[in-house]
């Protein structure tokens, strides 16, 4: 039988894969990028990171060594970013879908809009029923 001729896959580029213009970012900011949109516990954040492409070697380093922006939190093995961190964000990071994008916005808009814990002093009175 006739063998076929298949032409060989392109090496995907990282403008149309997101995971390969992960690659090609500092690990940092990448871990960065990621504990902006929620919280990691250990394993996620490896389990996430190899999927994006990031090398075992490269992932001995930080956040497991390196508080400088993410806090550990002991009880359950779990990693957030540190809040002086947000203003350093990228919302046009290569690693974010259009949805982590907009989530993003949202993150950043309700860190910087003023606290809105304060309580009202001003109260409605209803007027009184005239007889």
């Amino acid at each position: 039988p006739e063998k076929k001729k298949t032409t060989p896959m392109k090496p995907a580029d990282s403008e149309g894969n997101p995971c390969t213009a992960v690659y090609h970012q500092p690990y940092r900011d990448t871990v960065i990028h990621l504990l902006a949109l929620r919280t990691y516990k250990k394993p996620e954040l490896l389990a996430r990171l190899q999927r994006d492409g990031v090398r075992q070697k490269d992932m001995e380093g930080y956040p497991w060594n390196d508080p400088s922006a993410a806090n550990l939190n002991l009880k359950d093995n779990s990693f957030t970013l540190k809040e002086h961190v947000f203003q350093t964000l990228q919302t046009g990071w290569p690693g974010y879908s259009e949805i982590d994008r907009k989530k993003l916005k949202l993150i950043l808009a309700s860190k910087s809009a003023p606290s809105q814990n304060t309580t009202s002093t001003s109260q409605v009175t209803s007027p009184e029923p005239s007889e």
